[in-house]
């Protein structure tokens, strides 16, 4: 027996835990019989993904699997044209997932954001989702610049307030289309491991971020588990919501940065928690940081409410 051998198994998946990494973790099941059967016990990991899979559920139209079928036929009349090399084959979450049984909290890492902005712009979003949304904070600006002698602009030509209502309903509308489409994605992952209690999923650009509690989790399985769930066009649907809108379209922050058309929206279900824990909801999305400072600088403006319908 070596040293490792005299290590007890739950201080082995401890340290597992800590590890988090998927490919790693599975590459640990290589080493050996013992590493094979602990490294599935891992109750905490991080998926990281730089491509989505199509599961059982997601296969070609029936249009599209006739012409590829037909393609096919054809192209065997002329065994003298070389069969293209067969695509790499990419795994769903739950094929890549298969036989880690005891998942509470999982992180998943997608490759890359879903807005395509124009230069300087940035926005950031965090939903929070149980069968459906419940609720999103959005924070948006048009571009940042350093500049401590910068005043904030509070006036508005009544041009600029209808252009700038344009931008702001269309980032807020990509914000929650984005996250509606990975609360879609997750949906075989929460459905097969039972023992979930936290599901995370964000991007590497740090752009959204869609959270699961344990309730949440447990009433998306529940749903899906009656065949009651509604989607549209591959993502959830978004409910009829409520958005609390706060603009500046110039915000300097204590930092020096300067934001300009600097945007807050708060985004909840129609017939839920009241306005005035905006402040509660929107601090805690983002933490310390330049987002988490404009969110307090944007909670003393003025607010507008606006309701949107289903989608």
């Amino acid at each position: 027996m070596d040293a490792f051998d005299a290590i007890p198994d739950p201080v082995v998946i401890d340290i597992l835990n800590k590890v988090r990494d998927v490919k790693t973790l599975i590459r640990c099941r290589s080493v050996s019989k013992r590493f094979n059967s602990l490294a599935t016990e891992s109750g905490s990991l991080l998926l990281q993904l730089d491509q989505i899979g199509e599961s059982d559920s997601e296969k070609d139209s029936t249009i599209t699997s006739f012409f590829r079928s037909l393609f096919k036929s054809v192209n065997g009349l002329f065994p003298i044209f070389s069969k293209p090399a067969k695509p790499a084959r990419i795994l769903t979450p739950v094929q890549i997932l298969a036989g880690f049984n005891r998942i509470r909290n999982l992180d998943v890492e997608f490759y890359g954001g879903d807005f395509k902005l124009e230069k300087g712009a940035a926005v950031k979003w965090k939903a929070e989702f149980g069968e459906s949304l419940k609720s999103c904070v959005i924070v948006a600006f048009r571009s940042a610049t350093v500049n401590t002698s910068a005043i904030d602009g509070d006036a508005e030509t009544d041009s600029e307030f209808v252009s700038g209502l344009k931008t702001r309903v269309v980032w807020t509308i990509s914000a929650l289309m984005a996250a509606s489409t990975r609360h879609y994605q997750m949906r075989d992952l929460v459905k097969e491991h039972k023992e979930m209690e936290t599901l995370t999923v964000r991007d590497r650009d740090g752009e959204g971020t869609v959270v699961m509690d344990a309730a949440g989790v447990k009433e998306y399985r529940e749903t899906k588990a009656r065949g009651d769930e509604n989607v549209s066009r591959e993502r959830t649907v978004v409910p009829n919501v409520r958005m609390s809108m706060r603009n500046v379209p110039s915000l300097t922050l204590e930092s020096g940065i300067c934001l300009e058309a600097a945007t807050l929206v708060v985004v909840r279900q129609s017939g839920g928690a009241s306005d005035g824990d905006d402040a509660e909801l929107a601090t805690g999305a983002f933490g310390d940081c330049m987002y988490g400072e404009a969110v307090a600088a944007l909670l003393k403006r003025r607010r507008n409410v606006l309701e949107m319908n289903s989608f």
